[in-house]
């Protein structure tokens, strides 16, 4: 979901959308801890008590509710925080910082041949001689340049494209409510944040697995894809995924891990797809790929944010290093993860009012500025 726009952040407002999250079982469960826990080392490079002197700002009301921090340099935890009720094991939800997520999933596929960057996107619905939605590229969809009609957010919030693809009347195939939408624009040629864009990518990495329309079978199709080529070799034992009444994965929004293996993600990312353990799970030049800036928006890559000066920007330009880049989602996830640093650090919670964001990223940019270049 757009991640500044007024409307899309009073969803936590909306009662009839509440209860649907609520049945969709995406409510974090939070570990039975009575007390806050904090371990705060710091590190040659930064003591602990400048660490803990940044930290305390970002878990103060007016940043919202932090649930959980990470701070990780030089591949060691140096700090990690979390509000009362939370702790490591607690699975929290990644909202759109899911979408780095899947197009890591992506690049794989581009790997091993079942997908191409710049041949049109294998979408039946877009088949048929004439239809202008079959030059659309897997390039297009990944730089949200796809050109479809998706309102990401809109007024009453219930008439949302996004809302009504994973809550309301498209919750049920939600590839297939995505791919339905006509164009507005020229492929390639405008930039429009979409979570339709990702939901058809699960839905194509599912259709490259298997040819069964049985949820059953493209549920298990894909599992066995996320576990055997990312959970598994990456080291991300909490990592978990929801699916559609399709079997579609949905990956523009439903995936839960703990704040450590967001971090574990982070790093993978930062050592450019080489895991713990220091073996290549993802193609070093896709990594680069997706931190190489789209051309209709020089703040985002291929499902990654970065830290550019834009009209559209998640991140916190001119408060960070350029070279920063970061997995955002819905009310303040952030994945930052700042090469030149070798660091990353983690935030999860709840910040629906925009003063509340603009308040986390203030104090995730101070605590980013600590670290030497």
């Amino acid at each position: 979901m757009r991640l500044e726009r007024k409307s899309v952040k009073r969803l936590g407002a909306a009662g009839g959308i509440l209860a649907m999250l609520a049945v969709a079982g995406i409510w974090t469960v939070r570990a039975q801890a009575p007390e806050p826990i904090a371990h705060i080392s710091g590190d040659s490079d930064v003591d602990a008590a400048s660490l803990r002197a940044a930290i305390e700002p970002l878990f103060d009301d007016a940043a919202g509710e932090t649930r959980a921090l990470i701070v990780m340099h030089d591949g060691e935890i140096v700090a990690e925080r979390y509000a009362p009720g939370f702790g490591p094991q607690t699975k929290l939800l990644a909202w759109s910082a899911a979408k780095s997520v899947t197009a890591v999933l992506v690049g794989l596929m581009v790997a091993d041949g079942r997908l191409a960057l710049d041949s049109p996107a294998p979408v039946p619905a877009w088949g048929q001689p004439g239809d202008p939605r079959g030059r659309i590229t897997l390039r297009q969809l990944l730089s949200m340049t796809s050109g479809l009609d998706h309102v990401e957010d809109a007024e009453p919030l219930a008439q949302a494209d996004t809302v009504r693809m994973l809550f309301t009347d498209g919750a049920q195939d939600m590839g297939a409510f995505a791919e339905a939408k006509p164009l507005a624009h020229k492929p390639g040629s405008v930039f429009s944040y979409s979570t339709g864009s990702t939901m058809i990518l699960t839905d194509l990495m599912t259709r490259m697995l298997t040819g069964s329309t049985d949820p059953d079978v493209r549920r298990r199709a894909m599992q066995m894809f996320v576990d055997g080529r990312l959970k598994i070799p990456a080291r991300l034992p909490s990592l978990t995924v929801e699916y559609d009444a399709a079997g579609t994965m949905i990956g523009g929004s439903f995936l839960h891990m703990t704040a450590r293996d967001y971090a574990r993600f982070g790093e993978l990312l930062r050592n450019h797809g080489r895991g713990v353990a220091g073996h290549q799970i993802v193609p070093e030049k896709w990594i680069d790929y997706m931190r190489a800036p789209s051309p209709r928006n020089a703040a985002y890559g291929a499902h990654l944010w970065l830290n550019k000066d834009s009209e559209e920007s998640a991140l916190m330009p001119g408060r960070a290093p350029g070279s920063l880049f970061g997995c955002v989602g819905h009310d303040g996830q952030y994945i930052l993860v700042s090469p030149a640093q070798r660091l990353t650090v983690v935030r999860l919670g709840m910040s629906p009012a925009r003063e509340e964001r603009e308040a986390v990223k203030d104090g995730l940019a101070k605590l980013v500025g600590l670290f030497p270049r």
